[in-house]
């Protein structure tokens, strides 16, 4: 079936005034002045939505959605908040709530016009061996394509580092699962819904060896390497005392310097870091809320960019942004970026293009993340029907300076996996009551 998507009020792509063609799962004209070119079967009436390229979100912690805005956690910094958060994780945390926890996060995510999102993995509670299919399965059920990273921390408190040994795996089971994990989900085909990627969580909670062993795995299974990097000076002084060096240092000295690597947050880079991070097409997941939230600071995206870094967007954890809606994300991005740079510096487009098509190039994806002939029918389809937009003059400024956070139609593949505001097949009402029951577990003690 060809559908053509008529006449939007505005389309993030040139040549598409009047819309766009869709056929099976990939987008098949962009249509002009003079309506498509080819025959079609079906029309959709798009002449309330402003079409843009469905968003990628490139880091993420699901599980942490069980404990957003927790009293004890609340105005502090990264370290002070994960050492008040990672006892009641170890305390609370199981697969049964995980599911919940991923099950939210990734409606959330579909709802703000996200079509492929990347979690950061790296808990697995006692009984959680299959956490990494619990996050296949929920993305399955959602229609979302997925990039899975296959994370790990193996440095505990009584190791020196900060995480809660309840949440950790001994060494081969990890490696073990990793492997396990590339075989079962790892599709490098075009159009893929589920990826791998491997990702030690950071520098102060992994080995050593661990960073080594994931570099040879990934070039052995040809996957990507994801983990934190350069976020807090916290990071900085803990590298600087245990290794000898600094962050990016240590990276080159584990075998992470290469195209395969995109790092989230990364913004404690100075000139010289950031022209190697250039040299090596390495990408940085820019996480704007979390990292005000947590007063981390804010990456250098535009610096970044003209090395020949490839900069994308995330939301990350839901207890740091409290929020799994990148679209919010798109909005933050502009206003912090132009905050740093000058009212002028930063456009909506950058803000829309690192959420898109530079999220896509950080998981390795050239199918999804623009609006163009053959690529994947991944689309968000925003209203400007709200209040908050009366008087717009440009509709994709609208949708990131008026604060579109809800999409009221998603296109994944070629199907409607939103539908007037609403994911499809999920009971909203219920999620909601189900998951307010986990959490409530992880404030037992106030």
């Amino acid at each position: 079936m060809k559908t053509w998507l008529k006449d939007p009020i505005a389309v993030m792509a040139d040549g598409a005034e009047r819309g766009l063609v869709v056929e099976d799962s990939r987008i098949v004209e962009l249509v002009g002045p003079g309506g498509p070119e080819s025959a079609y079967d079906q029309v959709f009436d798009a002449s309330r939505h402003a079409i843009i390229p469905g968003l990628v979100n490139t880091h993420h912690h699901f599980f942490q959605t069980l404990t957003r805005a927790h009293p004890d956690a609340i105005n502090k910094e990264l370290f002070p908040w994960l050492k008040t958060l990672y006892p009641l994780w170890g305390d609370h945390l199981n697969r049964d709530r995980f599911r919940l926890a991923v099950r939210v996060a990734l409606t959330e995510l579909l709802m703000s016009g996200c079509t492929t999102a990347s979690d950061h993995l790296f808990v697995f509670a006692a009984d959680m061996a299959d956490a990494v299919d619990i996050e296949a399965e929920e993305a399955a059920r959602l229609g979302m394509r997925i990039t899975l990273t296959r994370g790990a921390i193996n440095l505990g408190s009584k190791s020196g580092g900060i995480a809660d040994e309840r949440l950790m795996q001994d060494y081969d089971t990890v490696l073990a699962d990793c492997e396990r994990v590339l075989a079962k989900y790892h599709d490098r085909r075009e159009g893929a819904f589920s990826c791998v990627a491997l990702a030690p969580c950071a520098p102060f909670n992994v080995t050593k060896q661990l960073m080594i062993d994931t570099a040879g795995l990934a070039e052995t299974y040809d996957c990507r390497l994801h983990t934190h990097l350069g976020e807090t000076f916290d990071e900085d002084e803990y590298c600087l005392a245990h290794f000898g060096c600094r962050p990016l240092d240590y990276l080159e000295e584990v075998g992470w310097m290469s195209e395969r690597v995109w790092l989230a947050h990364g913004i404690h880079f100075n000139d010289e870091e950031v022209k190697r991070l250039g040299k090596h097409r390495i990408g940085v997941c820019h996480c704007p809320t979390s990292n005000m939230v947590l007063a981390s600071g804010i990456c250098r995206t535009k610096e970044l960019e003209e090395a020949g870094a490839i900069v994308g967007l995330g939301v990350d954890g839901s207890a740091s942004n409290d929020s799994s809606n990148l679209m919010e994300g798109v909005r933050h991005a502009l206003m912090i970026g132009r905050l740093r740079y000058g009212a002028s510096e930063v456009t909506h487009l950058d803000a829309l293009r690192w959420a898109t098509e530079g999220s896509a190039k950080c998981l390795g994806r050239e199918d999804i993340g623009t609006i163009a002939v053959g690529k994947q029918a991944d689309l968000a389809l925003f209203t400007l029907d709200e209040l908050r937009f009366s008087g717009a003059g440009d509709p994709l400024a609208a949708l990131v300076l008026c604060g579109a956070h809800r999409a009221d139609r998603v296109m994944i593949g070629g199907d409607w996996r939103v539908v007037d505001g609403a994911p499809v097949g999920v009971d909203i009402a219920r999620l909601r009551h189900e998951h307010g029951l986990a959490a409530r577990a992880f404030l037992e003690a106030l």
